[in-house]
């Protein structure tokens, strides 16, 4: 290899220029990634002051921190001397082929930005949607999990939930309890109501205000239902709903006063 040949200056200038340009590619990154990691820690002191869910919070920072890094990127390959145009177009065709390609995990994505945005539900609500009751447990980016009242786990896309119709029986922190009971029409009214509203009256997590009520609701072919309709804290429902059934059927027991059931009468053939 003849040295004589080689131009220094040529390869010195390149070396320097591409050295420059890699050291301030250095150097925007450095100082790049420390701006990203004070503007993400400024905007979330920003968003706790303002009380935001802390679930919300974490899917924010998250999404702002990723754009930055990626805008960051794009920066310092510029800097480089990578064509940046090329860069985004490559980046924008390959957003647009997995887009088609999950376009129903983009909207239960969507759907999970909406619902930790408007929050109509949180964790630890009791809720009804898409067919489903529970409480909820955990609200991610592409679903919502709930436990359902066996305990079972029920995982539904944020996508339709956000889009279908919720029921939220925890937001007003107080539940009617609906229950029918019916008692043969030979039974005084008067006298059957006063029974259930003692029970109703003696049972401690039944709420004072609003008031128990109790009505006559239908007069069946068989027995005249009464509409027993008790209040009480959202996480007592069950306990009032079991215990006050159990405790109408000894009470009426106890007042002679008959629940209709169907009678099975045998029919003797002569010998």
């Amino acid at each position: 290899m003849n040295l004589e040949n080689i131009d220094v200056e040529k390869w010195l200038d390149l070396a320097l220029h591409y050295g420059l340009n890699i050291l301030g590619a250095i150097i925007i990154w450095i100082v790049g990634s420390w701006v990203i990691k004070k503007l993400l820690k400024g905007t979330k002191k920003v968003m706790s002051k303002q009380s935001y869910d802390e679930s919300l919070q974490k899917f924010l920072l998250n999404l702002l921190g990723w754009v930055l890094k990626i805008i960051l990127i794009i920066v310092v390959l510029g800097t480089v001397g990578v064509e940046t145009t090329s860069f985004a177009a490559i980046i924008a065709a390959a957003g647009l082929a997995i887009g088609l390609a999950l376009q129903g995990s983009l909207g239960n994505f969507a759907g999970g930005v909406l619902i930790m945005i408007f929050k109509p539900f949180k964790i630890g609500d009791l809720i009804e949607a898409q067919g489903a009751l529970g409480t909820v447990k955990e609200i991610e980016i592409f679903t919502t999990k709930l436990t359902g009242l066996s305990n079972k786990e029920i995982i539904i896309p944020n996508g339709s939930l956000s889009n279908g119709n919720i029921v939220n029986y925890t937001t007003e922190g107080t539940r009617r309890v609906d229950l029918i009971f019916g008692v043969g029409y030979d039974s005084d009214i008067k006298k059957t109501k006063n029974v259930l509203m003692e029970v109703l009256n003696a049972h401690s997590k039944i709420l004072k205000d609003p008031m128990p009520t109790v009505t006559v609701i239908e007069l069946a072919d068989s027995s005249i239902n009464f509409a027993v309709r008790p209040w009480c804290k959202t996480e007592h429902y069950w306990d009032v709903y079991f215990d006050v059934t159990e405790q109408v059927k000894e009470a009426l027991d106890a007042a002679g006063i008959e629940i209709p059931y169907p009678h099975q009468v045998e029919i003797k053939k002569n010998a």
